[in-house]
């Protein structure tokens, strides 16, 4: 008996497809429908975490194909309007690829969108976004300055985690070499 395929599930599928290729060119790894942060390399996740230089283009290009608005490489032609959409969602997936390496060091005991495949980010960012901003990332009890962590509202909370970030990139640079 043959499987019947929602259409825009298959739509959706050979768009996710094409968002990763330059990906699995690039980090020779198994990127698809399902793939999660914890299902990605750490030397891939530290050279997306930089946040500069080629990483960017990666995340663009995820992003702009799994939204049909081109690859990265047309991301100058976009209207101003669909630029600081892409930049919103660049920099959303770039806080939780940062957090996943924080989760990896033993930082973070947990994030809210770990649980979310990537691609899913991406198609249901207008969505799922607020939610997730909602919900600050949970420090490991045993991370220094947990006791301050606990004691601060929610939004202070995630301040405190930013603060992390130049510190994770730091410890995470090594990895990156590797690619």
């Amino acid at each position: 008996m043959k499987k019947v395929i929602n259409i825009e599930d298959g739509r959706f599928y050979i768009r996710v497809k094409k968002g990763f290729k330059n990906w699995r060119s690039r980090f020779k790894e198994n990127f698809g429908p399902d793939t999660r942060l914890k299902n990605i390399t750490m030397p891939t996740l530290a050279f997306l975490a930089k946040g500069k230089g080629e990483s960017i283009f990666y995340i663009y290009d995820l992003i702009m194909n799994i939204r049909e608005l081109g690859s990265a490489m047309e991301f100058g032609s976009l209207n101003p309007n669909e630029k600081m959409f892409v930049i919103d969602q660049y920099l959303f997936l770039l806080d939780q690829i940062r957090f996943e390496c924080m989760k990896r060091l033993e930082w973070l005991k947990s994030y809210p969108s770990e649980t979310y495949p990537l691609a899913i980010l991406v198609r249901d960012f207008e969505e799922i976004v607020s939610f997730l901003h909602a919900k600050p990332p949970l420090l490991s009890p045993h991370f220094p300055g947990y006791k301050e962590y606990k004691s601060l509202s929610d939004f202070d909370k995630e301040t405190f985690i930013r603060r992390l970030i130049p510190k994770v990139l730091e410890k995470i640079d090594s990895y990156s070499t590797t690619l």
